[in-house]
């Protein structure tokens, strides 16, 4: 523990699972205490329970900005401050493969928790922090907003627009002391990709064959892990980044930055010859 938050308060939307959990209990280890905010009740409560005092529980709809203000009023009045804003709640939306295959059914939803649920929680957050010295936002986007690729076209077109606003408002809120910078996670094993599988009739398999493809042109062998993520947060969150702002900060094995090289051939033993 290195209590570089001590005395912090952060919020991390979509907190009850996979990244948000990972940064929750990252964040606690430096000293912060911690809103969690999620629609899932039953795992939110039961997480803040799981790491007593300096943990709370709001169900929260990031799409509704009157519940994302309420969020933050929340924060003031338990903990009595807000200096970290981590705005990490998303969805994948559907696995189509071509723009001809999409119906844009779930369009407005997409865009409505993985955009207006950024822009909203960077409002409201803010708007305390402007009054009061400043803080941290961290915006989670994605490498499908840096990169090009088929399918899930709404997904990217969201994620892409996640990082264009956080540069933007990085520098409108610069004179604030208000620092705003985005994180874009690779191919992190949660439950985000089974659950965009989740319509398809083999979706266990369309799922590990995705996460193999990307493990596949990844350059380091490792696979990544919610915890990397969660230190990527506690960087940008806390004072070793205090002059880094309206920055990109991919998490993806080196994915962006070129494909996997090709396996070297063996080489053949001529030492006998």
């Amino acid at each position: 523990m290195t209590e570089e938050l001590s005395g912090r308060v952060a919020v991390v939307t979509g907190g009850a699972g996979g990244l948000g959990r990972a940064t929750v209990e990252r964040l606690l280890e430096d000293g912060a205490r911690v809103v969690i905010a999620d629609l899932d009740r039953d795992i939110g409560e039961s997480l803040a329970d799981d790491h007593g005092p300096d943990v709370r529980f709001r169900q929260t709809d990031v799409t509704v900005a009157e519940q994302v203000r309420e969020l933050v009023g929340f924060a003031v009045e338990e903990f009595g401050g807000l200096h970290l804003m981590v705005n990490n709640a998303g969805v994948p939306g559907a696995m189509h493969q071509s723009l001809l295959d999409e119906d844009f059914a779930d369009f407005q939803h997409i865009l409505a928790v993985n955009l207006l649920g950024v822009m909203a929680g960077t409002q409201a957050a803010a708007g305390h922090m402007a009054a009061n010295g400043g803080g941290a936002i961290v915006n989670v986007s994605s490498i499908g907003g840096v990169q090009a690729g088929p399918g899930v076209l709404t997904y990217r077109a969201s994620k892409a627009a996640v990082i264009h606003f956080t540069k933007c408002v990085a520098i409108d809120l610069a004179p604030y002391g208000i620092r705003v910078n985005c994180i874009a996670p690779g191919g992190i094993p949660t439950r985000f990709l089974a659950s965009a599988t989740a319509q398809e009739a083999d979706n266990e398999e369309i799922t590990r064959r995705i996460r193999a493809q990307m493990a596949a042109i990844q350059p380091l062998e490792r696979q990544g892990i919610p915890r990397d993520v969660a230190e990527a947060v506690a960087y940008l969150g806390g004072p070793r980044s205090s002059h880094v702002t309206g920055t990109l900060l991919t998490v993806d094995g080196g994915t962006t930055a070129g494909l996997k090289p090709p396996a070297r051939p063996a080489q053949a033993d001529t030492s006998a010859r």
